[in-house]
């Protein structure tokens, strides 16, 4: 399976993958509107032995065959105040 990536000019560090090349027919209305002009960036072959930087293949297989598309948000920063620590009182 090819997979069709492009940048949000947007939305910084938000990708969007696509089933079909500029196949932007498949994202909801709102999606688009939020993520604005979307820049190609690369193609992929989603093989089963692939792996992604940030993302589970798998799951971006699974979304691009049910919906045309799979959208990769830029990572969270991780708060430090809410780990558990695991004391024990």
């Amino acid at each position: 399976m090819l997979a069709h990536v492009y940048k949000s000019l947007k939305k910084a560090d938000t990708y969007v993958y696509l089933a079909e090349r500029d196949g932007f027919d498949c994202l909801p209305p709102p999606l688009r509107a939020q993520l604005g002009t979307l820049q190609f960036v690369l193609e992929v072959a989603l093989t089963p032995d692939r792996r992604l930087a940030r993302e589970n293949p798998e799951v971006v297989r699974n979304n691009l065959a049910t919906r045309g598309f799979h959208v990769q948000l830029p990572p969270t920063l991780h708060d430090p105040l809410q780990d558990d620590w695991g004391t024990d009182a």
